[in-house]
């Protein structure tokens, strides 16, 4: 046994001994449920990176047993450490606890030295990248994690009245699954897609690729290659072109300047990270505003690894006027110039647009963003696409402006707003609402708006009358 190995057995053994000191994980709960013969999963993780492993830990350590994490990825390929993430180090202080849930034993530098020591913990910058990923095998391996590799759940939908179905592609084939819940863990592409500009949409997929993509850099040597962008991911991919043997690298920055101060380090923090969904909503938007507006730069590490090259060209001030084939190349126009490339980079993020993951389609017109109940402050409305488009992060106060009474002969008409949110966050087109206090007939004029049926009971001969004229129909007469 080397002592590496040797080093990893005794980790091992402290962090079960822990456990047993800490009586986790806890017992299993939850009774067994079963649906024509189906066993119901208690949860399902989609992604087995490392926050869909710190999730299944997490429930385990609760006695949650019955869940199961799928990735579509291969086995020790989950998340992007070893296929899209370009750079040699993860960029966070190595110190961070990672998923360790608050057991020592578990931590990124309790593996480390357990096989390396103490003097090369202290040595260490930052953590190699592939490295990261050899951790969370081990994470995944020494908690006996149900993870399901080589899967994908390609539609969810409900269920009955209080459970999912997820249709499930894997080794085996397809089948349906049941779960009460379901956890994403699926990250920034599970919240929509890469994004590139409408103009690359006319070039052949030969001549170009997001930097999410899997790209095969070794055809790039000898060849002319263009990376839109200027964050981290930019930058990683730019060098790792320029070290597989590009013949020249071009960087197309639309600023004026590559910012140099990274004004979102506090982001780590316990007061932000426990103190961000406590604060007002305008706060939450001024704070996320003032990110976006300043942008964060690049690792000082990262662009030094391109600027390094002789062959490789900074272009501020350069936003991509023009995309275009010329026989074999591209032809890319900036306001200062135009370019022969053989292949370009976009390093351009991601989409935030639920719509665009079929596996969430039955339900992205359901999920509550953050344009449906918050109206940014005035002249902060720049990055209002972007930000609107994410998973409400209100607070449970909805700001309304009160139902226009006028013309109506009710004191206190709702707001049509007010009702269709509630009934879009409650049922699901086809479906039928009751309102037993139907007034003017607001809530059944929003449920019709939405595609629901409605029934409203209303005392008010003359309310009904006005509510039948609000919906262009006549009163239906009930009988008890």
């Amino acid at each position: 046994m080397t002592g590496a190995t040797a080093g990893l057995a005794t980790l091992e053994a402290r962090l079960r001994q822990d456990l047993e000191w800490l009586e986790l994980p806890g017992k299993d709960w939850v009774p067994p449920r079963f649906v024509g013969g189906r066993r119901v999963r208690d949860v399902v993780v989609v992604g087995a990176g490392m926050c869909g492993l710190a999730a299944c830990a997490a429930l385990i350590r609760l006695g949650l047993r019955n869940i199961v994490a799928f990735d579509r990825a291969p086995a020790g390929q989950e998340g992007p450490w070893v296929t899209f993430a370009r750079m040699r180090t993860l960029r966070s202080p190595k110190q961070l606890t990672g998923p360790a849930l608050g057991l020592p034993a578990l931590t990124f530098r309790a593996w480390y030295e357990a096989q390396f020591g103490r003097d090369a913990w202290d040595a260490l910058g930052r953590i190699p990248r592939p490295l990261w990923m050899e951790y969370l095998i081990w994470y995944r391996r020494v908690l006996d994690l149900p993870v399901e590799n080589d899967t994908h759940v390609t539609a969810i939908r409900r269920f009955g009245s209080d459970l999912l179905e997820l249709d499930v592609v894997g080794p085996d084939g397809a089948e349906q699954v049941l779960a009460r819940e379901l956890v994403l863990a699926s990250g920034r592409d599970g919240l929509g897609g890469a994004y590139v500009p409408e103009m690359a949409a006319r070039i052949d997929r030969r001549f170009w690729a997001h930097s999410a993509e899997d790209i095969d850099f070794a055809a790039l040597r000898g060849r002319r290659v263009g990376v839109v962008g200027a964050a981290a991911s930019a930058m990683d991919n730019a060098a790792t072109a320029l070290e597989a043997g590009a013949a020249s690298l071009d960087l197309f920055i639309r600023r004026a300047d590559i910012p140099r101060i990274n004004k979102f380090t506090g982001i780590g923090s316990p007061g932000v990270v426990h103190g961000f969904a406590a604060l007002p909503d305008d706060w939450k938007w001024r704070f996320l505003h003032y990110v976006l507006a300043q942008q964060t730069p690049p690792p000082h590490d990262s662009t030094l690894r391109v600027s390094g090259h002789s062959n490789a060209r900074f272009h501020l001030g350069s936003p991509i006027l023009s995309l275009d084939r010329a026989d074999d190349a591209l032809r890319v126009t900036t306001p200062k110039e135009t370019y022969t490339l053989d292949f370009m980079i976009f390093a351009t993020g991601f989409h935030f647009d639920l719509s665009l993951r079929p596996e969430l389609a039955a339900f992205a017109p359901h999920i509550r963003l953050w344009r449906d109940c918050f109206t940014p402050p005035a002249g902060m409305e720049r990055w209002r696409d972007q930000l609107g488009n994410w998973p409400a992060l209100c607070r449970n106060v909805w700001r309304i402006s009160p139902g226009a009474s006028a013309g109506t002969g009710h004191p206190a008409v709702m707001p049509v707003e007010l009702a269709a949110r509630a009934i879009r966050f409650s049922t699901w087109p086809g479906e039928t609402v009751l309102d037993p206090f139907a007034g003017t007939g607001t809530t059944l004029l929003a449920a019709r708006l939405l595609g629901r049926r409605a029934i409203g009971v209303e005392i008010s001969e003359r309310y009904c009358e006005l509510a039948a004229t609000r919906l262009a129909q006549g009163c239906l007469e009930l009988g008890f």
